[in-house]
């Protein structure tokens, strides 16, 4: 993961170059590395590295070997070693496993990313056409935003960051995930079209518990593609959990694998193979991390199952009085005013600097599973299957707006990137297409949330099988991050808000809020700190949607977990 920007067709783009290099710096956290840039004709791409695969000879932007093709690359290619065997007479000039994106885009256009498997934004060049391509990954893990501005209306302008064009452009949006931006029609497409994304298709395939458990399995192997040490967040709820124990498997054999010989680094493609074979880098042990109050539910689960798994465990605390310190920093690299992510986001943009710290750069984390299944307690009041399979397909449909953009932007703050083995391709395609009766949740029948989760990963009939978690965590009850990581949390911030904004400030919302005004003085302080940050507020308030619960299923207002009826401690609703 890294950060980039990109001007293309700016006609003074020499004298344009000093103001890119500054904008490109402000997004420098994402890739503390290295930098770099290219300009060719009227266009420049400049890159901020953070170096994870192919250490050595990975620097971008990329040029192809004819200096035609330059790429700038935010992201991570699970595929690399199959489309380098597909391209073999290509001529790569590194390890990295972006790299293969230039001969796709040369054989392929605007279909390249089609044939990626991976989180990622990229800017591709062709300098004798005159022509740029840029896309996003399908689910949006990793940001982009495409800004136009008035006062040079032929240019166009991509970013990893809202911040890198919000002086620069007048118009912005994020860019839609699984779409393609094409310069000869000056259009974006949509490229990713799986066979769910219609949501009034209604899946009727049973789940099949193998099934789920291998096609996991393989997206966290992918995932493990690193020459860096790395490591995996750990709240101690099903996601992160089931991501660390198979993690830890997975390294361990990985290790094992390693022969008397050894590695060489500098040779060595890092990566799955297409038999699915993660090719080892070397790091055989692997770490975990958890965050909160002290005493917080998280912090307890997270140590019973590190020790069953048998990771370096480290748990860090903090304070509410350190996590409202932070929550300015937090927004200005949010970019949101969202009050769940906000407050999700805060303990993990805290972790991650103490992750970074300890010499990690790469963590995996339990992002996506809550939209695939249905997680969310008040998924427990869907009036049908069909309405719980299309809140399902429209949550996923969201998650570069919430969950995608707090993993991305919290940890990269610090130059740490997350992975998320939910969000594969293959995982996504296998349970979204699972009839919606199989996810439901019946409490009288025993089947809590994410049943079909829980089951595919409960060896309880095997006796002979090593069991991935404690049963006590694997049939754990649903915890959203912001509250598992100490109830008190949201109870000092809605605190703090109460004492920081009047009733009649409350009253009188800002005129150019329109109507999307703040429901609680939580949210409107929230709002004002995110105007402080960005001077161009209404522009960068147009790339921003907030994450509340289906109010028609008669959620509370508050997006907390702790609302739900069904939570063991709710929260009484006056």
């Amino acid at each position: 993961m890294c950060g980039i920007f990109a001007a293309y067709r700016q006609p003074e783009v020499e004298q344009f170059k000093s103001k890119a290099l500054q904008y490109s710096k402000r997004i420098r956290h994402r890739g503390p590395d290295w930098s770099g840039n290219v300009t060719q004709n009227s266009t420049i791409l400049c890159h901020e590295r953070l170096a994870i695969v192919g250490l050595d000879s990975g620097a971008q932007p990329i040029t192809s070997p004819d200096e035609n093709y330059t790429l700038a690359v935010n992201g991570e290619i699970y595929n690399h070693i199959h489309l380098r065997d597909q391209f073999k007479s290509y001529g790569f000039k590194s390890l990295s496993d972006c790299e293969p994106i230039i001969p796709l885009v040369e054989k392929y256009g605007i279909d390249a990313p089609k044939y990626l498997d991976g989180m990622f934004a990229w800017v591709c060049y062709d300098a004798k056409a005159d022509r740029i391509i840029a896309a996003r990954d399908p689910i949006g893990i990793t940001t982009l935003y495409y800004g136009k501005s008035s006062k040079s209306p032929k240019t166009r302008y991509f970013a990893s960051e809202l911040k890198c064009l919000i002086d620069e452009c007048d118009e912005i949006i994020a860019f839609p995930p699984g779409h393609v931006y094409d310069s000869n029609t000056d259009e974006i497409t949509r490229y990713f079209d799986p066979t769910w994304w219609d949501a009034s298709k209604i899946p009727q395939k049973r789940v099949d518990y193998k099934e789920v458990r291998e096609t996991l399995e393989l997206a966290v192997r992918k995932r493990l593609m690193a020459e860096v040490p790395y490591g995996v967040l750990l709240s101690g709820g099903l996601d992160s959990s089931l991501i660390a124990a198979i993690a830890a498997r997975e390294t361990k054999k990985a290790a094992a694998s390693i022969t008397s010989e050894g590695i060489d680094a500098n040779k060595e493609l890092s990566g799955v193979d297409d038999k699915g074979s993660l090719h080892a880098s070397g790091w055989n042990r692997l770490h975990s991390f958890a965050v909160g109050l002290p005493g917080a539910p998280d912090l307890i689960a997270a140590e019973k199952v590190a020790h069953f798994i048998g990771t370096i465990h480290h748990s860090h605390t903090f304070t509410i009085e350190e996590g409202i310190d932070a929550l300015d920093d937090v927004i200005y690299h949010l970019e949101t005013y969202d009050v769940t992510t906000i407050r999700a986001s805060t303990p993990m943009y805290l972790l991650s600097r103490k992750i970074k710290a300890q010499g990690v750069k790469m963590v995996l984390s339990g992002e996506g599973s809550d939209e695939i299944f249905g997680g969310y307690l008040y998924f427990a009041n869907a009036p049908s299957s069909k309405e719980f399979h299309q809140e399902c397909v429209q949550r996923v449909k969201n998650l570069h707006y919430a969950d995608c953009l707090r993993a991305n932007k919290s940890t990269m703050a610090w130059g740490l990137e997350a992975r998320v083995p939910f969000l594969d391709k293959q995982f996504l395609e296998v349970c979204m297409n699972i009839n919606a009766e199989d996810k439901l949740i019946d409490q009288k029948a025993g089947k809590i949330e994410k049943y079909i989760l829980r089951k595919a990963f409960d060896t309880s009939d095997d006796p002979t099988a090593e069991p991935y978690l404690p049963s006590e965590i694997l049939w754990r009850q649903k915890e959203q991050f912001s509250d598992g990581v100490g109830y008190s949390w949201i109870d000092g911030l809605k605190d703090y808000a109460e004492q920081a904004i009047s009733d009649e400030q409350f009253a009188n919302p800002k005129p150019e809020w329109g109507s999307d005004i703040p429901t609680t003085k939580e949210a409107y302080w929230y709002r004002l700190k995110f105007d402080s940050v960005f001077e161009n507020s209404k522009i960068a308030a147009t790339t921003v949607m907030r994450w509340i619960p289906k109010a028609e299923w008669g959620c509370h207002e508050d997006p907390s977990g702790r609302y739900a009826a069904t939570h063991d401690h709710k929260v009484d609703q006056v």
